[in-house]
């Protein structure tokens, strides 16, 4: 279970990172690429399938910054959603909306690495 957990820790790292780097690359001007939105959906998935393999293991978890994260996540995963299909439609992303999903992915890292 050791091994299973420290992929999708991997992979819900790499797709944070995948979801925050896309967005510094494309700054200016802004865009949101369909693989943020994939990024951002590996990066749900994972989270959701680690805590259920610590539940598991009955680990002690602080469901308040999971609920924190996931919702987070959830809105990371929209607003991407939203941008990456405007950018496939004629490839105008409101600033907003591709800064909120580069933005949140920052937040959602800085929430993961330093709340206790």
């Amino acid at each position: 279970m050791t091994v299973f957990f420290s992929i999708l820790l991997f992979l819900h790292i790499l797709g944070a990172a995948l979801v925050f780097g896309l967005w510094v690359a494309n700054f200016k001007p802004p865009k949101v690429l369909p693989m943020q939105f994939y990024a951002a959906l590996v990066s749900v998935v994972t989270g959701v399938l680690m805590v259920g393999v610590r539940e598991m293991q009955d680990a002690d978890l602080n469901y308040v910054k999971v609920g924190v994260k996931l919702v987070i996540g959830l809105v990371i995963a929209v607003a991407a959603f939203i941008g990456q299909r405007r950018y496939r439609r004629d490839g105008a992303v409101p600033t907003g909306l591709a800064h909120a999903v580069g933005g949140l992915a920052l937040i959602n890292i800085a929430v993961a690495t330093l709340w206790s």
